[in-house]
């Protein structure tokens, strides 16, 4: 069992992640010891590190949303086996690491993921990794300034990692386009989705939080069926909502919201039969239903909403950049591409409902409003007639009394 990392020595004090670095750099001149947990799966990683402990991963071109997790996580530290950033494209989750004044100990070698045990104390001093006295990994330490640098480098390579995107894309498209003329063998759901409105939420792209919260509105008024895809049934559940569908392959949802009343468990099964989320629902004694369908599991959801009948999508969080591609570590975009083109008519992204519709509310305009009112109500007094009457009536009544009183 790992040992807790309260027990262990730690001459590192955790920055807040919303405060930025006190010099611009990481520092490196601070002795770092605490727990390590170690996984090559970083996903995995992150369902079990706790505050204060160092992350031993081996995640080549760390993406984004592995990143924020970490950050999220508030661990002590992030020794990578592989290079955070290969220069193929620009990735931005090691800056964002280092920016969150985390420190990031980069191509250590694969050995340490061999070399470390999880919950074993492990210091972190300048690029150098030690465990019970000795060095077992050196790698790189990262700052701003050269992280920055390599990407500037990946962006002026990108076009070349561009036509092998493509290329890839075009293949995956000649043997994938099928997903526009069949109809997949459908599961069978407790939720119906004919003429309804259908909000599919994936827990990645740009501003995904943002853009869910903008939604509330419409949420609360239309009452969609909401589909969570993997993390995305997390981000329903932190918001307030109750989740419908839960679809994927299940590596990255917590353990309590696949056990949230009502919410019904897919499991995407890809073509062959492979269904690697199985074993996991097994294992926690949920029953669950399997979706066997080519492409990505945010694909799925939404084939799966379009045959159903659903009068339309709305997107949240899901994947449309190339860079958000490679940060999936996928090399083309063939299975999105066609069931973006079949579904199209009634798919809307909730990002440009975000950025088109954002509700503001100014004080000159309440300002405006209330004049409006007021001059209304003066109108109504200058030609009612019935008003004529009641102040002709007042004026003489006060003039009587003013009379009897001074004569």
């Amino acid at each position: 069992m790992a040992a807790p990392s309260s027990r262990l020595p730690r001459r590192y004090r955790l920055v807040p992640v919303s405060a930025p670095p006190a010099n611009g750099v990481a520092a490196t001149g601070v002795a770092i010891e605490a727990a390590a947990r170690v996984d090559a799966r970083t996903k995995r990683l992150l369902t079990r590190v706790q505050p204060g402990e160092i992350a031993v991963i081996d995640h080549l071109d760390l993406d984004r949303l592995a990143a924020e997790g970490l950050i999220k996580a508030r661990v002590a530290a992030v020794v990578n086996a592989s290079r955070s950033i290969s220069g193929r494209y620009p990735n931005m989750g090691p800056l964002l690491l280092v920016a969150a004044n985390i420190p990031l100990i980069d191509d250590v070698g694969h050995d340490v993921m061999t070399a470390v045990e999880e919950g074993q104390a492990l210091t972190v001093t300048g690029a150098e990794v030690h465990c019970e006295g000795r060095v077992i990994a050196k790698g790189a330490r990262h700052t701003l300034e050269s992280l920055e640098a390599q990407i500037e480098e990946a962006k002026l390579a990108v076009g070349a990692e561009l036509e092998r995107f493509a290329e890839n894309t075009l293949e995956y498209l000649r043997r994938e386009h099928h997903l526009l003329t069949d109809s997949p063998a459908l599961p069978k759901l407790g939720v119906d989705l004919t003429d309804r409105h259908v909000l599919v939420v994936v827990r990645g792209g740009l501003g995904w939080e943002e853009d869910l919260a903008a939604l509330r509105a419409y949420i609360r008024e239309i009452k969609p069926v909401m589909i969570g895809v993997d993390g995305g049934a997390d981000a329903l559940v932190d918001a307030g909502y109750r989740p419908d569908v839960i679809i994927g392959d299940f590596d990255s949802v917590r353990d309590s919201t696949l056990r949230t009343k009502g919410a019904q468990l897919v499991v995407h099964a890809y073509p062959g039969g492979d269904a690697p989320g199985a074993a996991r629902l097994e294992a926690l004694g949920l029953p669950f239903t399997v979706f066997e369908a080519a492409g990505t599991s945010e694909d799925i959801a939404m084939l799966l909403a379009y045959e159903k009948r659903a009068e339309l999508i709305v997107a949240v969080g899901t994947h449309a950049s190339m860079v958000e591609f490679l940060d999936k570590g996928r090399s083309g975009m063939a299975s999105t591409f066609l069931v973006r083109l079949k579904v199209g008519p009634i798919l809307v992204d909730a990002k440009g409902v975000n950025r088109l519709y954002q509700s503001r509310v100014r004080k000159s305009d309440l300002a405006f409003l209330v004049g409006a009112a007021f001059l209304a109500m003066l109108v109504m007094a200058i030609v009612a007639q019935p008003i004529h009457v009641y102040i002709r009536g007042l004026w003489l009544y006060l003039t009587d009394t003013w009379r009897a009183i001074f004569g």
